[in-house]
């Protein structure tokens, strides 16, 4: 294990290990004026959603690691309070990177990446058009983390007015296959988050689960097991009854393990949990829990 002191790391190496290991992060397309007008977008990926009510993202404006400068985003903000926030999707991750580039002040970011100003409606910042969803925002506050090389400044920003592509939306909630985001990882990595790279999760978390100490010991350190196996049965609300255990060991599977296995009951107990994992593979954790339980017996 590598550990780190960030008070003895040069700040180019602990941007990286952060970058690298908070990942993926969302990516904010900021987009901007100055005082007179003049529009300017950038993307973050220090960025993330706070609260629901009010609707608050916060994303953060970085000094430069190089040279300690920072972005027009950031003057912009200061000076009008307002900024769009515009999720960056497959479609347009390439724009993006044109985007990032350390353009002179006054070039516009739109003409050189190609992309599309739209007037918001409440700000004055326009929306990129080609974006799925559009965030207008008016600045709370702005929180400076230091004045060094790599130093944030948290920029909080209140959602006034939200614009999503109806082509994303199923049943009045995002199809997140269909917006097809792009997350930034560590140094020129990214992430897209859509296909196969899409999983659910689901746990509730109002109702009081088992636990993972509550398994059985010899399950708890199975050899066959993953912590995420270990996981989907701890968050079921109880083990199985006497009867059920009873009953999963007159099934047909059950005694054919059984029969296969004779005497021998540590290679049962060892073909009863890769059976159990194999139900968990396919969603039905509560066999799987009946099946490990029995396994304690043998």
């Amino acid at each position: 294990m590598l550990t780190i002191d960030p008070k003895n790391t040069p700040t180019r190496d602990m941007h990286q290990y952060l970058l690298g290991s908070v990942a993926p992060r969302p990516i904010a397309f900021a987009s901007t004026v100055d005082a007179d007008g003049n529009a300017n977008i950038a993307p973050y990926s220090f960025f993330n959603a706070f609260s629901s009510n009010p609707p608050i993202l916060v994303f953060s404006a970085n000094r430069r690691v190089v040279d300690n400068t920072t972005k027009d985003t950031l003057s912009n903000i200061e000076a009008t309070r307002e900024v769009v926030i515009n999720v960056v999707n497959h479609s347009i991750v390439r724009q993006m990177a044109v985007a990032s580039i350390q353009f002179d002040t006054g070039v516009s970011e739109f003409a050189k990446s190609g992309l599309t100003p739209i007037a918001s409606e409440v700000v004055k910042p326009f929306r990129i058009k080609e974006s799925p969803v559009q965030m207008e925002c008016k600045v709370k506050d702005i929180i400076t983390l230091g004045d060094q090389g790599g130093a944030g400044h948290l920029i909080i920003c209140h959602v006034v007015r939200m614009h999503i592509d109806e082509n994303a939306i199923d049943n009045g909630r995002i199809n997140p296959h269909k917006l097809d985001l792009v997350g930034r990882m560590g140094r020129a990595y990214y992430t897209r988050a859509s296909g196969d790279s899409i999983f659910t999760v689901v746990q509730p978390v109002t109702k009081i689960s088992i636990g993972v100490d509550a398994l059985p010991e010899s399950v708890r350190n199975s050899r066959v097991l993953s912590g995420n196996d270990l996981g989907i049965l701890g968050g079921l609300e109880a083990l199985p009854t006497a009867d059920e255990i009873a009953k999963i060991k007159e099934s047909d599977m059950v005694q054919a393990l059984i029969l296969s296995c004779g005497d021998d009951a540590t290679a049962l107990r060892t073909r009863l949990h890769h059976y159990a994992k194999s139900e968990i593979g396919k969603g039905n954790k509560e066999l799987a829990m009946k099946v490990l339980v029995l396994s304690d017996s043998v």
